[in-house]
């Protein structure tokens, strides 16, 4: 290929990706119908898709201790209306001693797990915990 052909294709190909970038109208891309403002569905089976992400979340998820949650509640989460549950726990270092308590936010898009918010201290101002044996008793 001649240097002005490489020099015509570096110049075309940003402008031809960029075409690319945007879903149709102008509208961003989302996997979601919602604009964030719709009410979420409740998350049922929260309790259970909290303990598969947090087995794989934590290097080590035997041996947590203090482990709390809060029931799911509606939030507004980076301007969007989300379900968002918060976990309080104690994870076991690879010493085998225990740090204070984490407190972690998990959100929830359209009734199923979503992310977890490392800074949860808005979302999960006022949150009200109730112990969560499951947590202490995961295994690796």
């Amino acid at each position: 290929m001649g240097t002005s052909a490489k020099f015509a294709a570096i110049l075309v190909l940003p402008i031809a990706l960029s075409a690319c970038a945007g879903g149709d109208e102008g509208r961003p891309i989302t996997y979601t119908d919602d604009r964030g403002v719709a009410n979420q569905p409740f998350p049922n089976n929260y309790r259970t898709e909290v303990l598969a992400f947090m087995k794989s979340y934590l290097n080590n998820p035997a041996g947590v201790h203090e482990a709390a949650m809060a029931e799911p509640v509606q939030r507004v989460v980076g301007g969007r209306l989300r379900y968002v549950t918060c976990l309080r726990f104690s994870p076991r270092e690879s010493d085998g001693s225990y740090r204070e308590p984490r407190e972690r936010g998990i959100l929830f898009v359209d009734g199923r797990l979503d992310r977890l918010v490392e800074n949860a201290s808005e979302p999960c101002a006022g949150a009200v915990y109730a112990p969560f044996p499951d947590m202490e008793k995961m295994t690796r």
